[in-house]
């Protein structure tokens, strides 16, 4: 029975060392089912970068037909 509490008590403080050494990147609420992620911002730059380059490219074949 002690062998069982020993056991026990060695793999709860390696459990604790893991999770204390994984620092803040540890999620424990589960499975994500929505459409968060952590990468849309890195997406949105070149969206919106394209977005302001097609106003200046209809102005310079507007002026290019004139």
């Amino acid at each position: 029975m002690w062998k069982l509490l020993v056991g026990f008590a060695i793999f709860a403080a390696l459990a604790v060392f893991l999770l204390m050494k994984g620092g803040a990147n540890v999620d424990m609420s589960g499975e994500k089912h929505g459409i968060e992620t952590t990468e849309p911002a890195a997406e949105v730059a070149p969206a919106s970068a394209a977005a302001s380059a097609a106003p200046a490219a209809s102005e310079a074949a507007s002026a290019a037909s004139q």
